[in-house]
């Protein structure tokens, strides 16, 4: 690549046509399988879930759930964020968590939280540096992988101002 040549990143929605890129994805970036709930949620979410690619290729993707807090607000739950290693490091992770973190206020969004496997320090430094904090630790959350515990990384989303 060229120096100073822009990088080419766009976003796309997940939809029933393109779902098997997410499916790759997650099988080479995760250790774990998603069932179909998964899928299905992903898809509800809408703008919420968005394919990466970098120059046409798809190389990342974030996929959330909306769920309905007891007020009646919904929150965000970040399923999976990930990036494929030879594309790490030129602003695609940040670019899809941007987006659903600038789609929370407009869309009334109380909080937006997530699970970390509690040696994935990569991850964690990653989210912190966008506000995250470690607000529980859950211990056995998975079930094959070692260690079987988890973070919960939680951001409370700043609501617009109300006009009077």
């Amino acid at each position: 690549m060229g120096a100073g040549r822009e990088v080419a990143i766009s976003l796309d929605e997940v939809r029933d046509k393109n779902m098997m890129q997410l499916r790759k994805l997650n099988t080479a970036l995760f250790p774990v399988r998603y069932n179909d709930k998964y899928y299905s949620d992903a898809i509800a979410a809408a703008e919420f879930t968005k394919l990466a690619y970098f120059s046409d290729i798809c190389v990342g993707a974030i996929a959330c759930r909306l769920e309905k807090a007891e007020s009646g607000a919904f929150r965000v739950y970040i399923m999976t964020l990930g990036v494929l290693a030879p594309y790490r490091g030129l602003g695609i992770g940040t670019k899809l968590l941007n987006h659903v973190l600038d789609l929370c206020p407009k869309k009334n969004i109380l909080d937006i939280y997530l699970h970390v496997q509690t040696n994935n320090e990569d991850a964690i430094n990653f989210y912190k540096k966008f506000g995250f904090e470690i607000t529980d630790t859950i211990e056995n959350y998975y079930a094959n992988i070692s260690p079987p515990d988890c973070y919960v990384l939680t951001k409370v989303i700043a609501q617009p101002q109300q006009k009077k």
